[in-house]
């Protein structure tokens, strides 16, 4: 097998596995993805492949439920952040210090599985959501643009927000969907997002959406929590590895 099949072979499992767990769990797309792409490319180039299956599992998560209009007024400094946040670190995953974006991205996967294993949650009190929201979604602009993942803080900040179990789904897929936007958006501005990486993107898209199609149907047969165990117990393993290897090389 040519070093191009196996690359696309690798390309195309990469895509099921991260589509099958956003099926399972609602989430999991880009950090799956961009975790284990990165460990064969630079993270910059990851990060523009993860765009357009992002883009589509995360408008189709955001489309189906009733709640977006109320929660685009209610998330809007959140959303509006995210995209200042990313803009504002590109630089990161783009220059010349894409070995630190490992590091970081690995520390990220760290920290985040960690989270979801130890069941951490938040509260935020009643009036707080106004100055909290605009923060996190800079925050999570900023590891955004650094690592190209999009999960801290925003999906523990969401849950804290005590949305019901629907409405938190679809406040996710839309956090998601305008993360994803304003990655290919700083991508474009850096030169890192180009047509040759829209037609890869785009052959992405039907493993990606073949894993979450798998992954939703098997989801009332799986273990939820088991499954999300040892997905978080995978998260940890490739986030040390990843970290491991940024320090050995700097």
């Amino acid at each position: 097998m040519t070093d191009v099949a196996l690359s696309a072979l690798f390309v195309g499992l990469t895509f099921l596995a991260a589509g099958f767990v956003k099926g399972v769990v609602g989430l999991g797309l880009p950090t799956v993805a961009i975790g284990l792409l990165s460990v064969a490319m630079p993270p910059a180039a990851a990060a523009a492949m993860l765009i357009i299956p992002s883009l589509a599992t995360n408008l189709w998560q955001t489309i189906a439920g009733p709640y977006l209009r109320v929660l685009l007024r209610r998330l809007a400094p959140l959303l509006l952040t995210i995209g200042f946040g990313t803009v504002s670190s590109i630089g990161i995953l783009t220059g010349e210090s894409a070995g630190l974006a490992n590091g970081v991205l690995g520390a990220v996967l760290i920290v985040y599985a960690a989270m979801g294993l130890g069941g951490v949650r938040f509260d935020v009190r009643p009036g707080a959501e106004r100055w909290l929201s605009p923060l996190m979604g800079f925050l999570t602009g900023l590891i955004t643009g650094t690592t190209g993942v999009f999960a801290l803080p925003v999906i523990p900040y969401l849950n804290s927000l005590g949305l019901a179990k629907d409405e938190l789904i679809q406040a996710l897929g839309l956090a998601f969907t305008v993360s994803t936007i304003a990655l290919a958006a700083a991508l474009a501005i850096t030169g890192e997002f180009a047509a040759v990486d829209i037609g890869s993107s785009l052959l992405a898209v039907l493993p990606a959406l073949a894993g979450m199609w798998v992954g939703q149907r098997l989801r009332g047969r799986i273990q939820a929590e088991a499954f999300r165990r040892w997905f978080f117990i995978g998260l940890i393993l490739l986030g040390i590895y990843m970290l491991g290897r940024s320090l050995l090389r700097s």
